[in-house]
């Protein structure tokens, strides 16, 4: 898989996460660095870690479901993206209301979130066990990087810009993960076509 796929693999994956840190910078007056830099932290380390184990897991039993990997990936990805796409436009013109201005980081809350906003890339991680010769260090390190920048723009971008990219951004991530998810299915088929 080339860079540029796992690329955008990270970026679809890190518009949850960038939802959620959008959240987090409406609540702030000021930009808080400090909590900035935990916040793309724990996001960029758990979309790094949820991979990590997705491949493992999707390893020890990927040769007993060599036949179908390419319909599970597809499937995978078109339930996760189709799922951030209708979340997107359910929440279309729903805007976050603060209750409380610079409330302190809650490091249970902010584990809860990371966690949560990285399952689906749990997922990812099983697809990516269907990839021959696929190097899953390089995979997260792209991908934790990509979230823990998306994530500190996103504490920035809330500041500034309140939640008026929440959902463009969520609809975004789906729409790439779903065109991954095909792109996996298109080339697998060619491949199928090109071998007869």
């Amino acid at each position: 898989m080339a860079i540029l796929d796992i690329f955008l693999f990270g970026v679809g994956l890190s518009m949850d996460a960038f939802a959620v840190a959008i959240c987090k910078g409406l609540a702030m007056r000021q930009v808080n660095k400090k909590q900035m830099l935990l916040i793309a932290l724990f996001f960029g380390g758990f979309q790094a870690l949820m991979p990590f184990l997705g491949f493992y897991l999707g390893s020890t039993f990927a040769h007993k479901i060599q036949m179908y990997d390419h319909w599970i990936a597809f499937v995978l990805l078109l339930y996760i993206g189709g799922k951030m796409v209708i979340d997107a436009i359910k929440e279309w013109k729903d805007c976050e209301f603060v209750e409380e201005l610079d409330p302190p980081l809650d490091l249970k809350e902010l584990t809860i979130l990371a966690i949560a906003t990285s399952i689906d890339a749990l997922a990812c991680g099983v697809t990516f066990s269907f990839i021959q010769d696929f190097n899953i260090f390089r995979a997260i390190t792209i991908i934790g990087i990509t979230t823990f920048v998306i994530s500190a723009a996103g504490v920035y971008a809330g500041n500034i810009f309140g939640c008026k990219y929440k959902s463009k951004a969520q609809l975004i991530g789906g729409a790439i993960l779903i065109f991954l998810g095909v792109k996996i299915l298109l080339e697998h088929l060619y491949g199928i076509i090109i071998g007869f």
